[in-house]
């Protein structure tokens, strides 16, 4: 209960100054529950809680031959199953509505970075050795395999005038640097959000 506390005492300050809390579904690269709070005029954030898009096959089989249960394992196949995806972000919002002429609502233009913790379930495959016959004892074993880093994003926020709500689309990228440093994944999405 301490916690709780400390931490409502620590968000005060950014909940008092919202102007336009909302809430809403992002669909894409990952795929997430979306709130979006301003902290200023033109500074937001954003946390985002989903399910992101698995790493291809060569991605995880590298990942298994860099990290073998034992030095004989000979990689034979694998499944994944997608974990959760959770994004701690931070914008820059500008009001973009006269560059392109729009006479109902508004359009903000923004740009910004954050966090990005991803995990996905993998089940290897793998033989003692290389195959020789069809005999050969096929060992499984179960990993957690977790993507950890910074991402960079742009995009465009349509708010309409007599509707408590917003659709967006952005694209970003992905810097991995836990578990392999350096790999890039291409980010996007489409988007709503509900104003309350």
């Amino acid at each position: 209960m301490k916690y709780k506390i400390i931490l409502l005492f620590i968000l005060f300050p950014f909940l008092s100054q919202a102007q336009e809390r909302s809430i809403g579904l992002r669909i894409g690269e990952p795929i997430s529950v979306t709130f979006k709070d301003f902290i200023s005029d033109y500074v937001s954030f954003e946390l985002m809680l989903g399910s992101a898009g698995l790493n291809g096959a060569s991605y995880f089989q590298r990942d298994f031959e860099n990290n073998p249960p034992n030095s004989s394992a000979f990689y034979l196949s694998h499944s994944a199953k997608k974990g959760i995806s959770l994004n701690g972000r931070l914008a820059y919002n500008e009001d973009i509505t006269d560059v392109f002429g729009i006479e109902q609502g508004y359009l903000l233009g923004y740009g910004g970075a954050g966090v990005q913790l991803r995990t996905a379930s993998l089940t290897y495959r793998y033989t003692d050795g290389l195959i020789s016959n069809g005999n050969t004892p096929i060992f499984e074993e179960t990993r957690t395999n977790i993507d950890f880093g910074p991402e960079a994003f742009i995009g465009a926020e349509y708010y309409f005038d007599e509707l408590p709500m917003n659709i967006f689309v952005e694209a970003g990228m992905f810097l991995e640097l836990l578990d392999r440093v350096g790999h890039i994944k291409g980010q996007g999405g489409i988007g709503v959000r509900y104003i309350f």
